[in-house]
């Protein structure tokens, strides 16, 4: 990757600008269908509840052995829950130091209720909506959709960017292939409880916060 020629920026939302494994975690202790059973859950023991997928490499609630579908429903349905992932320390700063070194960004985030996403994005990242377009995408079927390669191209047409200029920052593996498969430039950021890439990926940049990824994206 020639980091001189990157012009723009899409960052998925969870895992990389907001912390969707406190929301996960809040939510399996707190909701009326699930509370009896994890009301002593801790937060080291998410993964032995949410097994993490290799090809998905994070944690995801329809990894649940039991009810994995209910479960990212219910998620999705109440809004005490869903909208309560905090964004990581740091972001907005982020956000406004790369918009001022000239780079387009975008959020490229998937959902079962585009409107709903979309609301929750505007509302926790209103400080950067002056710069930040938002983008969401509907949830095709678990890590076999295409629906985000196709709403990255879409992108560059609607916007009018290159994909040899772009960037994805995404923590889950199978959208990792999404921007390759899209032209993009791929980069791996590694929240808590994701796991290794394969092999084959190792060639991916894999970044603990997207302040370090700021600061290696602008070392020259």
């Amino acid at each position: 990757m020639d980091k001189f020629s990157i012009q723009n920026i899409f960052w998925d939302v969870d895992g990389v600008l907001a912390d969707l494994n406190y929301a996960y975690y809040h939510f399996l202790k707190g909701h009326s269908n699930y509370r009896d059973q994890y009301k002593d859950l801790i937060w080291e023991q998410l993964p032995e509840v949410l097994p993490i997928v290799p090809e998905y490499g994070a944690l995801e609630l329809k990894t649940h052995p039991e009810h994995g579908e209910q479960m990212d429903r219910d998620f999705c349905a109440d809004q005490s829950f869903f909208r309560n992932r905090p964004l990581y320390p740091g972001v907005i700063e982020t956000l406004k130091e790369l918009n001022e070194l000239g780079y387009r960004q975008f959020t490229m985030s998937a959902t079962f209720d585009v409107e709903k996403k979309k609301a929750y994005l505007e509302d926790i990242l209103a400080p950067v909506t002056d710069f930040l377009t938002i983008e969401c995408v509907e949830h095709g079927k678990f890590m076999q959709d295409t629906a985000k390669k196709n709403s990255l191209l879409a992108c560059y047409q609607k916007y009018d960017l290159l994909s040899e200029e772009t960037i994805l920052v995404d923590d889950r593996i199978y959208n990792l292939h999404a921007a390759i498969d899209s032209g993009a430039h791929p980069i791996r950021m590694r929240c808590e409880f994701t796991s290794d890439l394969p092999p084959e990926l190792s060639w991916i940049p894999e970044f603990q916060n997207i302040q370090v990824f700021k600061e290696w994206l602008i070392k020259h």
